[in-house]
């Protein structure tokens, strides 16, 4: 909402410093400081609101340490960062911007889902909350909604390069570069609708989800949605049940989200800047430099949330916020064509994830085939395994962070490791 306005000062009263807010790093600078304010200030207002109401976990008994006390706690946290990331959006970025746009929707989409399903649980009392299907639906709706943007909008474009690289452009030329959109760009690319995305570790690191439909013979792109929103609805779902299920230590889901967010910053920085995307030889997509933007938002909820989440925690944010956190980061890398990056740099949701996959499946089978459940785990997800271990609660989350942090440096390098 900013922006226009200071444009406008800018252009008919050349106002002086009117002129910064053009660019991106010091809106994202902006929009961190005001999601830091919004989730430490008025984090304590709201935690003691939430205890007034009564709205706090109910703690079932798995036998780990402390988790007993646990109980009570104020949960439905995860408006505050819900709060933090979009109120900052708003004021800072460029509402006009479609990929901004599809973000708060799937922002306050999964943000409702996952309200309902902890106003159930604590109101109504109800241990199971939102039945499994109903989130199912939500998180399908969603990816078809963002998968059809991105197929059918015909602002969301790649820009292919030239066979040459572009010319050697000055310091200042690349600032003045810092944020810009104007499709009428001086540079020989060309803006085209593609269903393509950037493959880690590959020279010729990209690939166009339309080719997995050539088996179709002549003129098979033209259904290629029916393979990317599938695509597009699987990442979701997967991404933001990780998250759910890595929300079960103090601070843990957050300041995992934090890392990962920053990382997605620089991501779509380089993705959205042609100079850069060029150097780096990957796909330059207009527009998504606005992005930036939004996850600064994003890591300063986060990081501003783990001052009351961190152990022992003030308040949870129960699945309002982990459900909102985890389809946040897949939709955003789906929009910056990465998310075949995200078992890497979601890592630590992947194994998460992966622990209670395999010892469901395991179970299972071994209990169909010799008459007896076994595990490979003391107990999943992961976190679990560790505290029944004897591991403290603080020392397993600073680990899995340091875990967060290696993978999102490693996702970075990718870059140039091919």
């Amino acid at each position: 909402m900013l922006y226009p306005l200071f444009e406008f000062l800018d252009q008919a009263y050349d106002l002086p410093g009117a002129g910064v807010f053009q660019y991106i790093s010091f809106r994202a600078g902006m929009a961190i400081i005001f999601s830091l304010f919004i989730t430490m200030i008025s984090g304590k207002y709201i935690i003691r609101f939430l205890k007034k109401k009564q709205v706090g976990e109910n703690v079932r008994d798995l036998g780990l340490e402390g988790q007993v006390s646990k109980a009570g706690t104020p949960t439905m946290g995860g408006l505050i960062i819900i709060a933090a990331i979009v109120i900052p959006t708003l004021l800072f970025a460029r509402l006009n911007n479609i990929y901004i746009i599809l973000m708060l929707i799937s922002t306050l989409w999964l943000g409702a889902i996952g309200f309902i399903d902890d106003y159930i649980k604590v109101f109504k009392k109800d241990k199971k909350g939102l039945h499994g299907k109903f989130k199912i639906l939500g998180q399908i709706t969603l990816g078809i909604i963002v998968g059809a943007t991105l197929y059918f909008h015909e602002g969301v474009v790649i820009r292919e390069k030239p066979d040459t690289p572009l010319e050697f452009i000055s310091t200042s030329e690349i600032l003045e570069m810092e944020g810009v959109t104007d499709p009428d760009s001086p540079f020989p690319v060309e803006s085209v609708k593609s269903t393509k995305t950037s493959i880690p570790f590959l020279k010729d690191n990209e690939f166009d989800y339309a080719e997995l439909l050539r088996f179709l013979g002549a003129g098979y792109e033209r259904w290629a949605f029916l393979i990317f929103i599938p695509i597009v609805i699987l990442i979701i779902t997967a991404v933001s049940n990780g998250a759910n299920i890595t929300d079960g230590l103090d601070g843990l889901a957050t300041g995992n989200s934090a890392i990962i967010g920053a990382t997605l910053g620089v991501l779509a920085y380089v993705s959205g800047n042609m100079v850069f995307a060029d150097y780096l030889n990957i796909m330059y997509i207009p527009h998504t430099g606005e992005l930036v933007i939004f996850i600064a938002a994003f890591s300063g909820a986060c990081i501003g949330f783990l001052w009351y989440n961190s152990y022992p925690a003030q308040v949870f944010m129960g699945d309002t916020g982990s459900l909102s956190l985890g389809g946040i980061i897949a939709v955003f890398a789906i929009v910056i064509r990465k998310e075949l990056l995200i078992p890497i740099l979601c890592g630590v949701f992947f194994m998460e994830s992966l622990s209670v996959i395999m010892q469901v499946t395991w179970f299972k089978y071994t209990k169909k085939r010799f008459g007896e459940g076994r595990r490979i785990f003391k107990m999943a997800p992961l976190h679990h395994h560790y505290q029944m271990k004897g591991v403290h609660e603080a020392k397993i989350v600073q680990r899995f962070f340091i875990i967060g942090i290696m993978l999102a440096l490693f996702s970075v390098i990718t870059l140039k490791l091919r």
